[in-house]
């Protein structure tokens, strides 16, 4: 991982939300790609920093997470 993202305006990417958050405003988080970046964020609070990752590690979480 790169770490946060202080500084970064992470508002012109586009943002997904997880498919297990539900819509009841709980647990959620959020994920775009940028340009050799995956970043990831708190959707309840989308003003925190985002963190950044790099693409292999993003793929290592996606692929673990789908176990």
């Amino acid at each position: 991982m790169s770490g946060e993202t202080a500084g970064l305006d992470t508002d012109a990417l586009t943002w997904f939300k997880s498919s297990y958050s539900a819509g009841d405003g709980g647990q959620c988080v959020e994920v775009a790609a940028g340009i050799g970046t995956f970043y990831v964020r708190d959707s309840k609070d989308t003003t925190r920093a985002a963190l950044a990752v790099e693409p292999t590690a993003w793929a290592a979480f996606v692929q673990f997470a789908a176990l």
